[in-house]
C-alpha cells in the first residue's frame, strides 16, 4: 500500500497518468496537524495521516517526505518552515498499486492556514468577558475593514488544534454562539478571516479574548443544603435502627424465661 497526502487543488497531479478507482472496502483514513491548523508564517507544522492498515508505504506530493521515525498505521508529514503556498483544503489517501490500482476514500478535509497576509479583526464578548455557568455566550468577530472578497471567519480557542466555529461572513462581522455554557468553556478565544478559495489568505489572529465561567449564584449552597439533607437522612435511619434493635432485645427478655419477675411463695 502507498499513501499520499495532497492539497485538494494538487487532487489532478495525484490521478494525472493513472488509473485509479476508489474502493470502500479500504479502511478510511483521518489526518491532523500539529501544534495546530493556525499558524502564522515560518512555524513549523506536522501533519499526520493514519490508518487502521498497519502494512502502510507512504509518498507524498508534498514539499516533505514522511518522517522515517514515524510509528506504524502513521505518517507524519513534517513542514518546517511554513508559507501561503501551503495553505489551503488537505485530504489524505492511500492506494494499492496493481491492476487496477486501487485507492481508498479520502480522509475528511484538513484546512490549514497561514496567518498575517491580512490586519487583524477584532473580538468582543456579550455580556462580557466574565459569566456565569447556564448563561449564552456571542463571541462576535469584526473585520478592521469591508472586503470585497468572499471570506469566512474562524473562532479559535488556545489549546485546540483546529478552528471550533466556522461561519460564512455576512457584512463585516459574524457572531459565535456558545450557548449554556459551563466551566470547560473557560478559555482564551481569537478569530480570523480568510479568503474561501486559493490561495486562502488569512488575516492575523485577533487579540486574545479570556472568558471566564463562574458557578451560578446559589449553586454552592444547594450543594450544601443537599449535603445537609442527605447526613439528616443518614442519622434518622441509624436512629430507627438502634430503637428496632432495643425494642427486639426488650421484647425478647420478657418472653425469657430466665428473665422472669414472677415471686415464689414458700410457707412458714
Amino acid at each position: 500500500l502507498v499513501r499520499s497526502i495532497t492539497s485538494l487543488n494538487c487532487g489532478i497531479w495525484l490521478c494525472a497518468g493513472q488509473d485509479l478507482r476508489r474502493d470502500g472496502s479500504l479502511p478510511r483514513p483521518s489526518i491532523r496537524a500539529w501544534p495546530t491548523s493556525v499558524l502564522p508564517a515560518n512555524s513549523h507544522v506536522t501533519l499526520r495521516c493514519s490508518t487502521p492498515d498497519w502494512e502502510v508505504k507512504y509518498n507524498a506530493p508534498l514539499e516533505s517526505s514522511p518522517s522515517p521515525d514515524s510509528p506504524e498505521g502513521l505518517a507524519e508529514f513534517h513542514l518546517p518552515h511554513l508559507h501561503t503556498r501551503s495553505a489551503g483544503e488537505h485530504t489524505c489517501e492511500y492506494y494499492r498499486t496493481g491492476s487496477p490500482t486501487i485507492r481508498s476514500l479520502p480522509s475528511d478535509v484538513l484546512l490549514l492556514l497561514v496567518t498575517g497576509e491580512l490586519p487583524k479583526p477584532s473580538l468582543h464578548a456579550r455580556p462580557g468577558r466574565k459569566v456565569t455557568a447556564g448563561e449564552n455566550v456571542i463571541l462576535q468577530c469584526q473585520l478592521p475593514r469591508p472586503v470585497t472578497e468572499p471570506h469566512t471567519f474562524a473562532l479559535l480557542k488556545k489549546g485546540t488544534s483546529t478552528p471550533i466555529q466556522l461561519q460564512s461572513a455576512v457584512g463585516i462581522q459574524t457572531d459565535f454562539s456558545l450557548p449554556s455554557v459551563t466551566g470547560s468553556d473557560t478559555g482564551a478565544y481569537s478569530c480570523v478571516y480568510y479568503q474561501t478559495g486559493a490561495p486562502f489568505w488569512a488575516s492575523r489572529p485577533s487579540d486574545e479574548l479570556t472568558i471566564l465561567v463562574t458557578d451560578a449564584p446559589g449553586a454552592t449552597s444547594t450543594d450544601y443544603t443537599t449535603g445537609n439533607l442527605i447526613r439528616l437522612g443518614l442519622s434518622a435511619l441509624i436512629t430507627v435502627l438502634m430503637v428496632a434493635f432495643l425494642v427486639e432485645a426488650w421484647w425478647s427478655q420478657r418472653r425469657s424465661p430466665s428473665g422472669s419477675s414472677c415471686e415464689t411463695y414458700i410457707p412458714s
